[in-house]
């Protein structure tokens, strides 16, 4: 049985949730941040305590960490004290904008400030403060370079998975269908390509797009609906295919769009039999990206360390 796959949100895509927590004008500690961005977005416990590299920090505290730092540098948000933030004007005026993604590309387009420092956050910056001391002025030099990395790679695979997602979006529908099947089948779903492209995208069975073994002995099978939407899935569609799940006696489904899914959806999915798992535009790209769905690999770098064992064990 395929292993279940539990994803915190990214750096990019914790830009606006943040932002909106932000939105009522007072100071909050990261703390509370992390809290109640995790509650805005009905985080698994899961996805709130999944451990990170760094020591003592979960996952989601710290993508948070530098999806402040992003914003700050963006001049979105101000710190009043530290680890304390404030939105500013100009992230209020963002707001008023109703935009539906905020991301790196999207401060690249609105900050002056956030372009310049994107062009020299890899260089060590220091200029003399009033007393005529010498202090660093980039918060990113604190960094260790592993972090940095790790950081570094979290953003090329979020703009990646929006550049992605604009591709299935312009694709033809059969083709959507097609990806579903590529990515069920790397999952481990479905036996093989053959078998889970004859059930794919072939029912149309009262909101039922297809049916797809969980795993290569066909011991049970999750129904699908894929849909591929430019506006949001409606909450009247979500229960239609749970509707359809209860017909057939089904206790798994999948419900896959290009769009997105209203909260009302995900509150409803989560308070019913059968098991219903909603899988928006942002997370199906995540998905393609992480069991490699229309991408390929342009660079592998090695990153190695001092082998102290190696040391200790010849040394005279």
């Amino acid at each position: 049985m395929p292993e279940r796959v539990v994803s915190v949100p990214d750096i990019q895509s914790l830009m606006l949730p943040l932002l909106q927590v932000l939105s009522d004008g007072k100071e909050w500690f990261h703390r509370d941040i992390v809290i109640k961005v995790a509650d805005n977005m009905n985080l698994t416990i899961e996805q709130r305590e999944q451990s990170s590299s760094k020591k003592g920090k979960t996952k989601l505290s710290y993508n948070l960490e530098w999806t402040e730092t992003n914003l700050f540098k963006a001049n979105l948000i101000m710190k009043p004290h530290r680890t304390c933030y404030r939105i500013t004007e100009e992230g209020k005026a963002i707001l008023r904008k109703k935009p539906e993604r905020i991301d790196a590309r999207f401060l690249m387009a609105h900050s002056s400030a956030y372009v310049q420092w994107r062009g020299q956050w890899k260089k060590t910056q220091t200029e003399e403060n009033e007393n005529g001391e010498i202090e660093n002025t980039s918060e990113l030099t604190v960094k260790q370079p592993d972090e940095l990395l790790e950081d570094t790679f979290s953003i090329i695979c979020s703009d990646l998975a929006q550049e992605l997602l604009d591709q299935v979006k312009s694709s033809h529908w059969r083709f959507f269908e097609q990806t579903v099947v590529d990515l069920l089948t790397n999952m481990g779903y479905g036996g093989s390509r053959q078998d889970a492209a004859k059930v794919v995208g072939k029912s149309g069975d009262n909101g039922i797009d297809g049916v797809i073994n969980e795993d290569k002995l066909g011991l049970d099978v999750v129904y699908i609906q894929a849909k591929k939407y430019t506006d949001s899935v409606t909450i009247s569609q979500v229960r239609d295919f749970a509707g359809a799940l209860l017909a057939k006696k089904a206790r798994k489904g999948v419900f896959i769009t290009t769009s997105s899914f209203p909260k009302s959806a995900e509150e409803f999915v989560a308070q019913i039999e059968p098991k219903v798992i909603l899988i928006d535009g942002q997370r199906l790209a995540q998905l393609m990206i992480e069991y490699n769905v229309g991408v390929t690999v342009k660079n592998t770098y090695e990153v190695k360390r001092i082998d102290y064992d190696y040391f200790d064990e010849n040394e005279l």
